[in-house]
C-alpha cells in the first residue's frame, strides 16, 4: 500500500519517501503526492530526486493494486533499487491547473442537474456528458451561471461517509459510467458548499474562486439524448 498524500492534501507538492518496488511497469514508493489516472482525471507527472541531486523523470502515474501508486519514468531510466530515498516532485502547475478543471466540472454538475454518462479533466479544458435532450440546454445560461458560482468563491471540502451510508443515499452518486469504489469501508465525498455533494477521489482546489473565468465550446449532439458539454479556460 502506499500512503497517498494527495487524498488528504491537494496541494501538497512535494514528499520524501523511499522506494518500494520497480518493475516494467514503473516505480512504486511507499508514500507519494503523484495522483494516479482515475476518475476522468490524467495522472500527474514530475521528478523523483535522488540523494546524489541527479533527477528522474516521472511522465506518468497510474494505479497499481489496491491504493498503490505506480511512477512511470521516462523511456530508458532504470529505477534505483527498494530502499532508496527520494524526494517527490510534482508539476505542481499542471497540477493545479486539473485541479481547478476537476472543480469546474463539479459546478458544471449542479448547472446541469441530470445524470452524467462521462467526462474527462484535461490541461486547461474539460468536457462532461449529459443524459439529456439537445434542446433543453441552453449554452449562455449555463456558462453564465457557471462563471456566478466560481465568482461567489464557494468553499470546497473533502469528507468521508461509509459503505453502507452511501447505499442508503443513491442520489450522490452522479456518473452513470464510473461508480464510486466502495468495498474498502467508507467512500470520499467532495462538497462544493451549498452547491455539489457528490462520491469523488480527485484533486480539487479549496474554493471555486480559484477556477478562473471559464467559456464553453459548442454543446454536442452525441447520441439521442447524450449531450457533451465542453469547457476551457477564459
Amino acid at each position: 500500500m502506499t500512503e497517498l498524500i494527495f487524498r488528504e492534501d491537494g496541494y501538497a507538492r512535494s514528499c520524501t519517501a523511499r522506494i518500494a518496488a520497480a518493475d516494467e511497469r514503473g516505480i512504486r514508493l511507499d508514500r507519494t503526492v503523484f495522483y494516479p489516472t482515475g476518475g476522468g482525471q490524467p495522472g500527474d507527472t514530475g521528478v523523483l530526486r535522488l540523494p546524489s541531486g541527479a533527477a528522474i523523470a516521472i511522465v506518468d502515474a497510474i494505479k497499481g493494486e489496491g491504493d498503490e501508486v505506480i511512477h512511470v519514468p521516462a523511456p530508458g531510466i532504470a529505477a534505483p533499487p527498494p530502499g532508496t530515498e527520494v524526494t517527490a516532485e510534482i508539476d505542481w502547475e499542471r497540477r493545479h491547473r486539473l485541479m481547478r478543471m476537476h472543480t469546474c466540472l463539479h459546478l458544471l454538475c449542479a448547472v446541469v442537474p441530470v445524470a452524467v454518462t462521462g467526462g474527462q479533466v484535461s490541461d486547461g479544458r474539460g468536457r462532461l456528458d449529459f443524459d439529456v435532450p439537445g434542446s433543453a440546454l441552453d449554452k449562455e445560461a449555463i456558462a453564465a451561471r457557471l462563471n456566478e458560482l466560481i465568482a461567489a468563491g464557494h468553499e470546497v471540502t473533502p469528507r468521508w461517509i461509509t459503505d453502507d451510508e452511501l447505499g442508503a443515499r443513491p442520489e450522490l452518486v452522479r456518473t452513470m459510467s464510473v461508480k464510486p469504489p466502495m468495498g474498502a469501508g467508507r467512500v470520499r465525498l467532495m462538497e462544493v458548499a451549498g452547491i455539489d455533494l457528490q462520491p469523488c477521489g480527485g484533486t480539487h482546489v479549496r474554493n471555486t474562486a480559484e477556477i478562473g473565468p471559464v467559456i464553453l465550446g459548442k454543446i454536442e449532439n452525441k447520441g439521442r439524448q447524450n449531450r457533451r458539454i465542453n469547457i476551457a479556460f477564459a
